[in-house]
């Protein structure tokens, strides 16, 4: 096993100040330091060979390594594992090859600042993300701590926030935590005026009105949640189906057939990291899905636009598959059934006669459980109200040994 050549040390608006003496002691043994501006100015070295971050981030991944052999140190705000480059440096580094000095993060110190507890706050990214990235965790009472793009990012979200009747929010906006420039700037979404440094975290103290609009993340949005053409799953049967496919942190979903995008949506609402590839052969479809992905917080989808089983080869292997449209297609289970690791799950909807026969065949097969969904939902008939049936759905769920 290689011993440790990489060192991450997460630094602090007290620079070196604030370092363990292990920690201090790489930066001024270093003979390569890796870091932001910020970051070089705050701890001294003047030996050292200084690198600035590029862009694209992954060109310094390969620039890093071809430096490997001396004493090479990577600085970063706060915590390197937390929303930061450690965890992408540890995607191309053995972890074996590689040692962390954190240091107090944003997000630490801003619960200190507000007084809140940090276990009971939702903490968000959307530095180099969208800012819908706040919308699956958007409802009454909420607290939010947003490591933010810029000083643009306040502004946006506030919009984010009037738009969806959460104008009273309070905001604030903390810069330079813990250092002798900390600035606090405070306002409601409604009233954000400020001009505010680059580099801060925002806290959103989200508070809702009587004509607030958010979404639960528990699986079974209202079907006029989403924009669609009538070709989608009903609410009841996605509520089923999502909790079928139970999904969880990090893993994928192959949603083919995607319609308007309501499973594989719901699926990356549902769990912190979730992915999704969505399989749409329909143009006007896959423009409801880029749309729905945007009012509802999952502009990371990945859409691929064309028919399945041809557009499925080459695609990252799904940890779930759901097949909403096409299942008795030729070929589509065969090749979605070849692709799911094993351990992984598979849900396929039928509402036709000769589609609920597949999954029987399929059933008899490979095992799993059908279920049959009938719903009915009340609408007015004349003065009063009748039930107005909605096709039956058979659902077959199998996990793949």
């Amino acid at each position: 096993m290689m011993s440790p050549w990489l060192t991450i040390i997460g630094i602090g608006e007290d620079g070196v100040d604030g370092l363990s003496k292990d920690a201090l002691d790489e930066v001024s043994k270093a003979e390569l330091i890796v870091g932001g501006d910020r970051h070089h100015t705050l701890a001294p070295n003047p030996t050292a060979q200084r690198i600035a971050w590029p862009s694209p981030f992954d060109a310094m991944i390969d620039e890093i390594k071809s430096h490997q052999g001396k004493r090479i140190v990577v600085l970063v705000t706060g915590d390197p594992l937390w929303y930061s480059v450690g965890a992408r440096i540890l995607n191309a580094v053995p972890k074996e090859e590689v040692r962390f000095f954190p240091q107090l993060s944003a997000f630490q110190w801003a619960a200190c600042r507000m007084g809140w507890s940090l276990a009971d706050v939702e903490t968000v990214t959307v530095h180099g993300r969208a800012a819908s990235q706040i919308l699956p965790c958007l409802a009454p009472d909420v607290r939010m701590l947003v490591l933010t793009k810029d000083k643009t990012s306040p502004a946006t979200i506030a919009s984010l926030l009037v738009e969806r009747g959460f104008g009273k929010s309070r905001l604030t906006v903390l810069a330079a935590l813990g250092g002798e420039r900390e600035e606090r700037f405070d306002g409601t979404a409604e009233t954000w005026l400020h001009d505010v440094p680059d580099f801060h975290t925002l806290a959103v103290e989200c508070i809702g009105d009587e004509n607030s609009k958010w979404y639960s993340r528990v699986g079974g949005l209202p079907d006029d949640a989403f924009v669609h053409d009538g070709q989608m799953t009903k609410r009841v049967v996605r509520s089923a189906t999502v909790s079928a496919l139970a999904p969880y942190q990090d893993a994928l979903l192959w949603d083919v057939g995607a319609g308007c995008g309501s499973i594989a949506i719901e699926w990356m609402r549902a769990a912190r990291g979730a992915k999704a590839i969505a399989i749409e052969p329909v143009v006007e479809r896959v423009a409801m899905i880029r749309k729905n992905a945007i009012q509802l917080g999952t502009e990371k989808i990945e859409i691929v636009e064309g028919k399945a089983p041809e557009v499925l080869m080459g695609l990252d292997q799904p940890d779930a598959i759901f097949i909403g449209g096409g299942g008795t297609t030729d070929r589509v289970f065969e090749v979605c059934w070849d692709a799911l690791r094993s351990g992984g799950r598979m849900v396929i909807n039928a509402v036709t006669v000769e589609s609920e026969m597949k999954l029987f065949e399929y059933h008899a097969e490979y095992g799993g459980e059908l279920t049959r969904f009938s719903v009915q939902q009340a609408e007015p008939v004349g003065r009063f109200k009748g039930w107005k049936p909605f096709m039956p759905v058979t659902q077959w769920m199998v996990i793949k040994s």
